[in-house]
């Protein structure tokens, strides 16, 4: 093995450095190894790429722990591996940290571990350190938790029997401070490792999801660290060519998937049930559908102004004004320009934590300007509202960065719509119908939305297949992807305050002549096209 920087002192900078993708040869660890350690939370899952050293990752914290005193927070550690061999080739890892760190610890021993009730003794591996605390690789029975206090490790979950019941018991050791460490690769859609990633996800379970796939460990230096061990030279065509060979070497691409991208296989069809969303319609929540008037683009920008305000004066602002006052809302908008629709959603998040799509705003063909005032017209106009999430993916950029500039970041999340996105947020989407806290409107148009998220090789996200609606132009799941960004802004905790503005010169000029009418300000020939 190449020689590294293995004190302490360098271990635990690199541990505690700034976290960022950049390889340094020197560092021990990589970015992902890092950002795994640094996790303090009670429970921690990591999906993976097979093959990126993460528990070699989790071994070095074992031995960091177990070699601290009491008082600084060291303690036991039990590893559950899905074999014998998983488990002494983790005991060997930890040795080999120890030894790096010149900690004092015992020799490897085995031992066997006396199980309650049972007929045989369970074979274990053990280290001890001198500060009294040990590393302890136990088989996946959870029988052999009974009575153990210190974190865990699970490796290899997914392929787990009794998964369920192994949590069960970990987590009971959490209540005197210990923590649990899953670790695993997929092993499909329904099994309880992904089940509990989603649990996690939804917000349905306390604890951390971390997504480590080939790409993402190659990011971070993997192979040019395989490169440094083996003394090769690192280019990124070679890069390239062994994770192509790495990929070939499966005998499917859903298994290329599932190995190295941290897709679980047998993924597909509608996220939510039909039935779910049913149930959440209901026909008092509003839904608003506008069109730009025909040659609108030959209009001056005055004219468009008056246009799109005179339409919030006259069909968004009453509803606006009904709101309860004492409730705090949600903005959240799926940005388009001609093909599809430019969607709003505002939400109320009500005493019982239920969400309620209480209007929704369907814009064709509005202008980047227009739809900037009326974002800026319906957020300053909708009463205690703490958060606004956009799609700034493409041309929606444009509203976001208007957005962020007029109501600061602490107030506007101007999203990009990525896997990582749809990944957490879709299932708090979802987990939302399940429960029965969501309403959205009762139209046809906004249900048949719903179902355009799909599960796109293992990820919850909106397809890319478009039907008709109700007006006979094409859709493509917007008020889906505007829901999703106002339940996203509903967690966050700004605040709009409350300004009357300052008309502007133009205005006040129109007041005095009494010009009110868009055509006014259209040259003549222009008023003769209409």
């Amino acid at each position: 093995m190449t020689e590294f920087k293995t004190d302490i002192t360098t271990v635990s900078a690199s541990v505690n450095a700034i976290l960022n993708n950049e390889f340094n040869p020197d560092d021990v660890l990589l970015g992902y190894q890092k950002r795994w350690i640094a996790d303090a939370s009670v429970l921690k899952v990591a999906e993976k790429s097979r093959r990126t050293g993460l528990t070699w990752a989790e071994a070095c914290d074992a031995t960091l722990t177990g070699a601290m005193s009491r008082d600084a927070g060291g303690r036991n550690t039990f590893y559950v591996g899905s074999s014998k061999d998983m488990a002494r080739e983790f005991i060997d890892a930890c040795a080999m940290w120890a030894k790096a760190f010149n900690y004092a610890v015992s020799e490897i021993t085995e031992e066997n571990l006396i199980i309650e009730n049972e007929r045989t003794d369970v074979l274990t591996f053990v280290i001890y350190f001198s500060s009294g605390f040990k590393i302890q690789a136990l088989s996946s029975n959870p029988k052999n938790l009974r009575g153990m206090q210190g974190n865990v490790v699970i490796d290899k979950a997914a392929f787990h029997e009794y998964l369920p019941e192994l949590l069960k018991a970990a987590m009971a050791l959490t209540m005197w401070g210990a923590k649990v460490r899953i670790i695993s690769t997929h092993n499909g859609t329904d099994n309880n490792f992904n089940e509990l990633i989603q649990e996690i996800r939804k917000g349905a379970r306390k604890g951390s999801v971390h997504t480590i796939t080939l790409d993402d460990a190659c990011n971070d230096g993997l192979y040019r660290r395989i490169c440094q061990v083996n003394k090769l030279e690192w280019t990124q065509k070679k890069e390239d060519e062994w994770k192509a060979d790495l990929l070939k070497g499966c005998f499917t691409e859903d298994d290329a998937l599932e190995e190295y991208y941290c897709v679980p296989k047998n993924g597909g069809g509608a996220y939510i049930p039909r039935i779910l969303i049913d149930n959440a319609a209901k026909t008092k929540h509003k839904v608003i559908r506008y069109e730009m008037p025909k040659g609108h683009m030959l209009w001056t920008e005055p004219a468009r102004t008056t246009e799109i305000t005179t339409f919030f004066n006259e069909k968004i602002k009453p509803i606006l004004d009904k709101l309860n006052k004492e409730t705090r809302h949600a903005y959240g908008q799926d940005f388009a320009r001609n093909g599809d629709r430019s969607t709003i959603a505002i939400e109320s998040i009500e005493q019982s934590t239920t969400r309620k799509m209480r209007l929704t705003i369907e814009l064709h063909d509005v202008p980047y300007n227009q739809q900037k005032e009326l974002a800026f017209l319906i957020i300053d106009n909708t009463p205690r509202i703490i958060g606004v999430a956009t799609d700034a993916t493409g041309n929606g950029g444009y509203l976001g960065e208007a957005l962020l500039l007029r109501y600061g970041q602490s107030m506007v999340d101007a999203v990009h719509t990525t896997e990582n996105f749809y990944r957490e947020w879709s299932p708090k989407y979802k987990a939302l119908y399940e429960s029965g806290f969501i309403e959205i409107p009762k139209d046809e148009d906004i249900i048949i939305d719903q179902r355009h998220l799909q599960i796109i090789r293992g990820v919850p996200k909106i397809d890319k297949s478009r039907d008709k609606g109700g007006d006979g132009q094409k859709r493509h799941g917007d008020s889906c992807v505007a829901y999703i960004m106002a339940v996203r802004a509903s967690y966050m905790d700004g605040f709009v305050a409350e300004f009357t503005t300052i008309p502007s010169k133009h205005e006040r000029e129109r007041a005095k002549t009494g010009r009110n009418n868009r055509y006014d300000d259209l040259p003549n020939y222009e008023k003769g096209c209409w």
